[in-house]
């Protein structure tokens, strides 16, 4: 058991920390985020407490790209880091009207402090992962730009005056065109290629992928950045319900008796490839012919 929880509020800007002892708050600051003054905030409180790194965790919800100097500052630190879904933080205290950082910083320390014996510590990803995760989200980000000015010009044709539709459509077309660029000059593409095969384990693991019925190279990828190199999840059942492809029983009492289905809390960028890849597994062409299997 921790002696401290640090609580933490995440936003673009700046830092809410929260520091308790047995739910009790001993200090509460506001800092910048950046990995220097999260760092400064951690070792100034460390001094105040007369306290070993070992005696503290920090807790925090995870938000993205947001935590980056928080998980550089917890390991320059050797502070110990728990990220934690904020739906489940939010779900496990007292109703709350309003939103405010201060109490939200509060929320989480005692989060913590409650569920410190489940606590799952984060690690950073190898610097190849975090390249990867990168890179793969710059080539989603392009080909999501895309999809969706291609949409509105096939879309908007028949319901605009073609005054209109021809001066919109030539804005369009110049976006998607240079979309298509950037797609076609395949520097991510090249980049993750070479990240891949200059790694050892990464090159076997999506080597290994490559080889299963239904993934491609681009998926392997996906499933590579997902699990941190599959280091994240301990069984094959634990990814497939984070992917959303693993079904639930639905029912309760008497009434209430549906069948089984997939749960909408997912993540949604790899369940689509993996549902892809599933259905295609079903099928396999014999003699120009698809069989179901």
């Amino acid at each position: 058991m921790k002696k401290y929880i640090t609580g933490i509020g995440i936003s673009r800007e700046k830092l809410d920390l929260c520091f308790i002892q047995q739910e009790k708050v001993l200090k509460e600051e506001e800092t910048a985020n950046t990995t220097a003054a999260v760092r400064q905030a951690l070792k100034t409180f460390l001094k105040e407490a007369v306290a070993e790194t070992s005696d503290v965790l920090v807790c925090a919800e995870y938000t993205g790209q947001y935590i980056w100097p928080l998980c550089c500052a917890c390991k320059d630190s050797g502070i110990d880091l728990q990220l934690e879904n904020p739906v489940q933080i939010k779900h496990s205290s007292d109703m709350q009207r309003g939103k405010n950082d201060r109490p939200d910083a509060r929320k989480t320390a005692a989060y913590g402090f409650r569920f410190q014996d489940k606590a799952r510590l984060y690690d950073l990803p190898q610097e190849n992962i975090t390249s990867l995760w990168q890179l793969t989200s710059e080539r989603d980000m392009y080909v999501s730009d895309k999809s969706k000015y291609q949409g509105q010009l096939a879309d908007q044709e028949r319901f605009m005056r073609k005054k209109d539709y021809k001066q919109k459509s030539s804005c369009l077309k110049e976006l998607i065109r240079r979309l298509e660029e950037s797609l076609s000059q395949a520097a991510a593409e090249e980049e993750i290629k070479t990240l891949i095969e200059s790694d050892e384990t990464l090159c076997e693991q999506h080597r290994q992928l490559c080889t299963a019925e239904g993934i491609g190279d681009k998926t392997a990828v996906k499933m590579i950045v997902v699990t941190k190199g599959f280091t994240d999840f301990t069984d094959a059942r634990k990814f497939c319900c984070h992917a959303g492809v693993a079904p639930f029983s639905y029912s309760s009492g008497s009434s209430i008796r549906s069948r089984n289905r997939v749960s909408q809390r997912a993540d949604r960028s790899i369940k689509n490839p993996s549902a892809h890849g599933g259905s295609g597994c079903r099928h396999k062409v014999q003699g120009g012919t698809a069989r179901l299997l």
